[in-house]
């Protein structure tokens, strides 16, 4: 049975709350020397020494009529600041502007108190935003391609939604074709009325295995290729027998699926289908001809060639067929029908495209047609691809042919986990073993992909993935654990009234800043399509909070340091656990 249209979407709830912006009192400061600035332009300095915030004086230059170095000088020297600003310095072409610590860690501290799990989420924007990913083939199951292509899609739509955006999460079935009726005739053939549940096999992997077996018998057998585009053509003809198998393991291919999606915690909000639309995608082109976009071949196909278009930037695009001459579509043409549908279900302001690297030439062409077809939406495309994942040689055996799947991966990830946690808890029950490995191994999969740009590729270590230190999802995990600790021997709920001014070690004051920087650093991993901001910001947050818990003793006699450093750490274990949920990995209160 295919999946339904809709799944329920996550509720997200904004907490108002009235803070001071650092950055807008800078700018305000600023203006009173008619300097008009954008907040991006301000940077955190290298070193705290510097400053909270500098200001680059490099576009002064013209209109001051002065070297930025000493633009910067004199306006150190002009400028009168006021709470929260203690003083504004100079330092090169930079004016380096400096908070009072205590009135910026209170607020840092309090807001994340109050907004609590909300820390980070901004007000509702009203923009629409679809996300379309994996976008598998039914003829096999899911591999680790689509591992990185689910994890990169999303956690973007977390970030989105976090960003305040409405985000719209989309798969496309690729359930027609001649791969899809290779394994049908390969069942048909060899597969009697064998059943997923008769030999104990995951129901995507049963229908992966007579792809794999197609290919076997090819070599045996060359006229299988004939008889499955004889099978195709059947198919389209509406051939009930064919039709019949193609329902049956479409639907193995399905539950498949839906089992890997809640393995990795992913859901969708509607399913499209290529089998409902592959032949409505013809009038798209029709269209197109009438328009004069489209041109056609003397064998009677269709194309459109970039190569002597007015705009230069297109020339590279070359020609490209979109309906072939015997009338039948290719996947562009369906690209074209699935694009316009979107539109029509979402009225979207952004649409986006998960997968790999290898398709930027079809994307660059799929939108430059929609935009030569007078689409007004055209320009709100984009394209976001992703690297290869490569393994070291033999760690990893597939179940079927020669590609890693992603049930696999997700078993042996669960598997190292365990024997990690048993060297640290031996006499852990199996119950909470499997919990924690399954958190932890999930855990250390997707912040290890997560934290290389998507545009790089990976070399994916399974045993480096797994380590409790470095830059891992389980030292992440073990920071927010420990947290978790600190605060249960402590037995009290954190206050958010206590004296912020006896939070003045630079470990404290470093770490509390740090914490700061979240709600921005989620706008930036939106506007960016990057989870990797966010998987580092972690690491940075994880590592500041083991110095400042080294060289700050928290549990201790004074009542007051304690119940502020309570305060700092209960604060770093929402952060951690708010920025984990983004890449869709669970904070554990136990390791």
């Amino acid at each position: 049975m295919a999946p339904s249209s809709s799944r329920k979407t996550a509720d997200f709830k904004v907490v108002n709350f009235k803070v001071v912006d650092f950055k807008t009192e800078v700018l305000r400061l600023l203006k009173t020397k008619n300097v008009n600035a954008d907040p991006s332009v301000l940077e955190i300095p290298p070193t705290p020494e510097m400053g909270d915030f500098a200001f680059p004086c490099f576009d002064l230059a013209k209109p001051f009529k002065k070297a930025p170095h000493l633009i910067a000088r004199d306006l150190a020297e002009q400028l009168k600041p006021s709470a929260p600003i203690e003083k504004v310095a100079a330092s090169g072409p930079y004016l380096n502007f400096f908070i009072d610590k205590t009135v910026m860690i209170q607020q840092i501290l309090q807001q994340i108190h109050q907004q609590n799990e909300d820390y980070g989420l901004h007000p509702a924007t009203q923009k629409v935003v679809v996300m379309e990913y994996p976008s598998p083939n039914t003829n096999k199951p899911l591999h680790l391609g689509h591992v990185r292509n689910i994890l990169i899609g999303s956690s973007v739509s977390h970030l989105f939604k976090q960003a305040g955006h409405k985000v719209v999460q989309v798969n496309l079935n690729n359930d027609r074709g001649i791969h899809i009726c290779k394994s049908m005739l390969a069942y048909q053939k060899w597969g009697g009325k064998e059943l997923p549940e008769d030999k104990g096999i995951k129901s995507d992997h049963f229908v992966g295995k007579y792809y794999v077996l197609f290919s076997e018998k090819l070599k045996e057998y060359p006229e299988l290729e004939q008889e499955a585009q004889q099978m195709l053509v059947q198919w389209e003809q509406g051939d009930k027998e064919v039709r019949k198998v193609w329902k049956l393991m479409n639907a193995w291919a399905y539950g498949g699926f839906e089992d890997t999606y809640e393995k990795l915690g992913v859901f969708f909000d509607k399913y499209y289908y290529e089998s409902n639309f592959y032949d409505l995608a013809k009038k798209i082109v029709e269209q197109g001809v009438k328009k004069g976009v489209f041109e056609k071949d003397p064998d009677g196909s269709l194309f459109i060639d970039f190569a002597n278009d007015p705009d230069e930037g297109l020339h590279h695009l070359g020609k490209k067929i979109v309906l072939r001459g015997d009338g039948t579509s290719i996947y562009i043409t369906q690209d074209l029908h699935l694009a316009k549908q979107k539109y029509d279900d979402y009225k979207f302001d952004q649409s986006v495209i998960v997968t790999a690297t290898e398709q930027n030439h079809h994307f660059q062409i799929l939108f430059a047609i929609l935009k030569k077809l007078g689409y007004v939406w055209a320009d709100k495309q984009h394209h976001l691809s992703y690297g290869m994942v490569y393994l070291p040689h033999g760690k990893m055996k597939s179940r079927e042919g020669t590609v890693v799947d992603a049930d696999d991966l997700i078993e042996n990830m669960q598997d190292l986990a365990k024997v990690e946690i048993r060297k640290r808890h031996p006499d852990l029950s199996e119950v909470a073993l499997q919990k924690r490995a399954h958190m932890i191994g999930l855990g250390a999969l997707k912040f290890f992909i997560l934290k290389v740009d998507h545009q790089r590729d990976i070399h994916f270590n399974p045993e480096e993935s797994i380590s409790f230190e470095g830059e891992t999802g389980p030292y992440v995990q073990y920071a927010h654990a420990r947290i978790c600790s600190i605060l249960k021997k402590y037995g009290k709920k954190p206050l958010a009234n206590v004296n912020y001014r006896l939070l003045k070690h630079e470990d404290e004051i470093d770490l509390a800043k740090l914490l700061g920087r979240f709600p921005e650093l989620v706008l930036d991993g939106a506007k960016h399509y990057k989870p990797s901001l966010i998987a580092h910001y972690l690491i940075q947050v994880a590592q500041q909070f083991s110095k400042f818990y080294t060289n700050c003793q928290v549990l201790i006699d004074d009542h007051a340091v304690q119940e502020a450093r309570i305060l700092l750490c209960y604060c770093t274990k929402l952060v951690l656990a708010n920025g984990l949920k983004l890449l869709g990995i669970e904070a554990p209160e136990e390791m």
